[in-house]
């Protein structure tokens, strides 16, 4: 699937559109994303400002879609765990950059070579018109290489 085309589909994604969360670019390489949140009466909290719940959507899936099609399908790709931490209230539009480095892909590959898992972190910054610090999302994001046909990885199996 193409960046592009990728994009527009998660713009139609009912919990990003009925959130009022855009997309507004993931490069064609699937290394960086941008996405925004543009305050309105269905995403405001009780005192006025941004929802937490929607801040903390817009920073969702990102870094998992990025690493699918970065790693291809060989892998593996889940989100683990995420946290967020509100730093100041959020007013307006906020957006969130998302970037996957060359050096974060060869040490996910080199990690992950043998059939180990490899957890490894991501932190967002959400921010607003003004560059102002809204929230921080720090994501675990894990990853395996796929074992191959009829060989199972140890540790595969249902607990």
């Amino acid at each position: 699937m193409k960046a592009k085309t990728l994009r527009l589909l998660v713009n139609f994604w009912p919990p990003f559109l009925f959130s009022g969360i855009k997309s507004t670019r993931i490069s064609a390489d699937f290394r960086e994303a941008e996405v925004c949140l543009r305050q309105r009466w269905y995403n405001r909290n009780y005192v006025g400002t941004h929802f937490g719940g929607s801040l903390f959507a817009m920073t969702d899936p990102w870094y998992m879609l990025l690493l699918i099609h970065q790693l291809g399908r060989d892998y593996l790709v889940w989100d683990r765990h995420a946290s967020i931490e509100f730093v100041s209230p959020g007013r307006g539009t906020v957006k969130a950059n998302f970037l996957v480095s060359e050096e974060k892909i060869k040490e996910i590959i080199s990690k992950t070579q043998a059939g180990e898992k490899c957890l490894s972190e991501f932190q967002i910054d959400v921010t607003d018109e003004s560059s102002q610090l809204v929230a921080r999302v720090n994501k675990t994001v894990y990853i395996r290489r796929k074992p191959r046909s009829g060989v199972r990885s140890v540790g595969d199996g249902c607990r």
